[in-house]
């Protein structure tokens, strides 16, 4: 054989040897960082997983990793066999530890799917962050108590039907009237929520991140939570979205319906004692 030839070959020998050991210690690297440390084993999200999917299909979307024991997510798996005869209730991204709450039955998939809107009710539908949606744990079915909230407002301002349309400007008479305080309260009791999307799923590093840390990932964007309630409350939920801030609380069957006083500064602090009021006694 030619020298050159057997140069070429060397080379290329040489070269596929050197790969090989990079490969190795690179694999390597995770195992090295895991050394001394508490670990578990866990399935981890690999490729973008549908609401609704069988356990045959999120199987193919899974894999196992090895994870210090302090990252461990709560409720994850390390196996699917427990979760044989469910589907995923929401969808799941890319890094994400698998958790055993965000499996449901079929029936109770397709029971959100179908929920209707009762015929005497209207429904509409409001963007809010996941921290004013109960962190985006909402699904559809589930009964939520809407707060209002609103900065200062004039008091006894005029209504749109008082307004002169020929007049250039303000009365000066009603330009510097007093205002209410900052407020919040409840405008409604056991509203319906009808269904729930999200605007914009956890970016992969961040799923990434909240699995290093043991914790739940939250919606990126805002969701689009629809509730349904009678046309006079969805008139009040509408002005309140447009001019002053919602909250939405879960509510159980049996909670309370009273609508308590609106709650302003005053009232939050009172009946709290001072170091003062302690000197005293």
């Amino acid at each position: 054989m030619d020298r050159k030839w057997i140069g070429v070959l060397i080379s290329l020998v040489l070269a596929a040897v050197g790969t090989w050991v990079l490969v190795q210690y690179v694999n390597g690297a995770d195992d090295r960082a895991l050394e001394g440390v508490e670990t578990v084993d866990v399935l981890v999200v690999s490729d973008t997983i549908p609401e609704g999917a069988s356990i045959q299909d999120v199987s193919q979307r899974v894999e196992r990793q090895t994870v210090p024991a302090s990252a461990q997510a709560i409720g994850s798996v390390d196996t699917l066999s427990d979760l044989q005869g469910t589907v995923t209730a929401v969808a799941l991204v890319p890094g994400e530890q698998v958790i055993a709450s965000r499996f449901i039955t079929p029936q109770q998939f397709a029971e959100a799917l179908e929920f209707e809107i009762p015929d005497e009710l209207l429904a509409v539908t409001l963007s809010l962050s996941p921290d004013r949606a109960v962190g985006g744990e909402l699904a559809p079915g589930d009964l939520v108590a809407v707060i209002a909230s609103f900065g200062p407002f004039d008091i006894n301002g005029v209504e749109p039907s008082d307004v002169d349309p020929d007049a250039d400007e303000p009365d000066e008479e009603s330009a510097d009237l007093p205002q209410t305080p900052n407020s919040s309260g409840i405008i409604l009791h056991k509203a319906i929520v009808t269904n729930v999307q999200v605007e914009e799923l956890p970016a992969e590093t961040t799923a990434e991140s909240a699995q290093e840390q043991g914790v739940e990932v939250a919606p990126t964007g805002n969701l689009l939570v629809t509730i349904a309630a009678e046309a006079a409350y969805i008139e009040k939920i509408v002005f309140t979205a447009e001019w002053g801030s919602v909250w939405l609380a879960i509510e159980g069957e049996l909670a309370a319906e009273e609508f308590d006083q609106v709650q302003t500064r005053n009232l939050i602090y009172r009946g709290i004692l001072t170091i003062d009021d302690l000197a005293v006694r």
